[in-house]
């Protein structure tokens, strides 16, 4: 995937800073423009995207990364970077796209640094991940998100989570929200007909009664396992 230059995610709009593209003066001079460059992520920005995705991991809005996690998937990571007035360019912001197969990918992890929002970052580095799927030739890509509204401008429809089964499988069965999820999943593309991680249903958490007591008890295996 070629860089991208702009001249100028997943709990609330401003965390992934995805308004829309802008141009913003440099403090130092209002003529000139801060250039915002994104390119594929390299090894030597692990430790700062380890950091960033962390820094929103304590209230659930982004999952937790362990550093070898991150090191172990840097091919997914795109970064976003801002010249600074001595040419340096500095890191600001990353997202990543999971690659499933040719039936999905999903976008993750879109997340600016706070001092950074509002450049159109978050816009530059979804763009590069939605490119990067199709020279890829990915028939679906999802996301989980609380600013639906605004992936629906970008081609995205809201979809149920059990529709895309490999992505329940890899993160969700971990999750500690998992029965309480907040986001919404959402597709562009046809939905997949194909899962690669797990059974093509989802198992579902049954209530059953325990005998020995007057409650239910959340049961948690589910129902057609081997569909």
């Amino acid at each position: 995937m070629p860089n991208l230059t702009i001249s100028s995610s997943t709990k609330d709009r401003e965390a992934a800073d995805l308004g829309h593209a802008t141009r913003s003066l440099s403090p130092s001079a209002k003529d000139d423009f801060r250039i915002i460059t994104v390119h594929k992520a390299r090894l030597q920005d692990a430790r700062s995207i380890f950091d960033l995705v962390n820094s929103l991991s304590h209230d659930g809005t982004l999952l937790r990364r362990s550093y070898a996690e991150v090191c172990e998937n840097i091919r997914d990571f795109t970064v976003a970077c801002i010249a600074n007035d001595d040419g340096e360019h500095e890191f600001i912001g990353c997202g990543a796209l999971h690659l499933y197969g040719p039936h999905l990918a999903e976008v993750r992890s879109i997340v600016v640094k706070p001092e950074a929002r509002g450049l159109g970052a978050g816009d530059a580095i979804l763009e590069a991940l939605l490119a990067e799927a199709e020279e890829h030739q990915v028939m679906s890509v999802c996301l989980f998100t609380r600013i639906p509204d605004y992936f629906e401008h970008l081609g995205f429809r809201v979809a149920e989570r059990d529709a895309m089964p490999d992505k329940i499988y890899k993160d969700c069965q971990t999750c500690p929200r998992l029965y309480a999820c907040d986001e919404v999943a959402m597709v562009k593309g046809p939905l997949p007909n194909v899962a690669v991680l797990g059974p093509r249903t989802v198992q579902r958490p049954q209530m059953v009664e325990d005998p020995s007591a007057d409650t239910q008890l959340v049961q948690l295996t589910g129902t057609n396992p081997s569909r």
